[in-house]
């Protein structure tokens, strides 16, 4: 078969629909992706913004082609010389739905033949509105949507754009971003700092809820009762210098914590409006890019103001090795970002020295993008 036409809305685009696509493609040497324009459906995005987006989650198909279609889809097909019209279909309710539509286009004697794809099962449950629906709530929908379109959905729906901010252990992150919320008052342009790390010690330390506790409990039987304060929660110090000293440790409480971070996150993030700076030093080695749509700040600083200032920690020289070998320096950080934002073609890379007195003009610079 030559040519097919799949014919979806784009409101946004869905990685259900790339799927659809990517089998489509398999099987016709030509598939038309067709945005469709109907008067009297309210969209959240324009035509363009709907026509970007499904572009960029389909770059990849070399034979896929998407344009943007009016009035009927069998006339469309018969002008653009289409034999079959492609379905997605997701359950019964859609293979009725499609059985319906199918009889109608019949009607109009234009021998365009439908063909029915079968989403994948671990797909059949995503749509548009869902979608949707989730980033009103702040919920997780990077598993649904390519980057690009997580990207535009936070802007769109929660008013946001989201920055990570990483580097080393003792480069200045926490200044960065205090900086960016001053200059960001300044220039009226809100901006807000989540820091993983205290979110991570609110788990530690403060939240009651059951959950919490639940996962307080879970450290002391996997590190032992010396993490453990009489109150129950958790003593950061001798958990710090038990993981710190151990990779194999480490990868386990980020692996415990990763799950109750991400809640507190979703909560501190909902109704924050604007720029919004996501600290945390492990971005890179956990491959967590993908929280700010692989937009990152990398913080890098002078050895010896970074030593200085790790020693006005009260760190011994001993525990600030420890540290700094328990992750990627700013080398290996700035390669897996790069390879990072490469791979899902999505993302970019801003590098800051903080070691010097050119910070707030690197800081200047880096707001006139927002």
């Amino acid at each position: 078969m030559s040519k097919a036409i799949y014919a979806f809305s784009g409101d946004p685009i869905t990685l259900g629909h790339v799927d659809v696509v990517r089998k489509a493609a398999n099987v016709f040497n030509k598939v038309i992706v067709a945005i469709g324009i109907n008067p009297d459906k309210k969209y959240m995005f324009s035509l363009e913004e709907r026509f970007k987006m499904a572009e960029h989650s389909l770059r990849l198909f070399r034979n896929v082609e998407v344009v943007s279609f009016t009035g009927l889809l069998v006339d469309f097909a018969y002008e653009q010389g289409a034999e079959v019209i492609v379905k997605g279909v997701r359950n019964t309710q859609d293979f009725e739905y499609e059985k319906y539509l199918n009889q109608l286009g019949d009607s109009q004697k234009l021998g365009i033949e439908t063909v029915l794809l079968f989403a994948d099962p671990k797909l059949a449950h995503i749509s548009s509105s869902s979608v949707k629906a989730i980033q009103k709530e702040q919920g997780l929908i990077h598993e649904y949507v390519s980057l690009m379109v997580k990207q535009n959905l936070e802007k769109k729906i929660s008013g946001q754009m989201i920055i990570g901010v990483t580097g080393e252990i003792g480069v200045g992150k926490s200044y960065v971003c205090q900086k960016l919320v001053e200059l960001g008052k300044k220039q009226k342009l809100k901006v807000h700092h989540i820091e993983l790390d205290h979110l991570a010690h609110d788990i530690y330390e403060k939240q009651t809820e059951a959950g919490y506790k639940k996962i307080r409990q879970k450290l002391v039987n996997e590190f032992g009762e010396a993490v453990k304060n009489q109150d129950g929660t958790i003593n950061r110090k001798v958990l710090g210098e038990l993981v710190f000293n151990d990779q194999r440790k480490l990868a386990v409480l980020n692996e415990i914590m990763y799950t109750p971070i991400l809640v507190r996150l979703r909560r501190e993030l909902y109704g924050k409006k604007g720029l919004i700076l996501l600290s945390a030093a492990l971005i890179a080695e956990s491959d967590m890019a993908y929280l700010s749509n692989n937009n990152i700040i990398l913080v890098t600083a002078d050895e010896k103001i970074q030593k200085e200032r790790l020693k006005k920690r009260s760190l011994t020289p001993e525990q600030i090795k420890t540290r700094l070998v328990s992750q990627y320096d700013f080398a290996k950080k700035k390669s897996s970002l790069e390879k990072i934002i490469k791979r899902d073609d999505q993302g970019k890379l801003w590098v800051i020295d903080s070691s010097d007195n050119k910070v707030e003009k690197q800081l200047k610079s880096f707001l006139k993008e927002f």
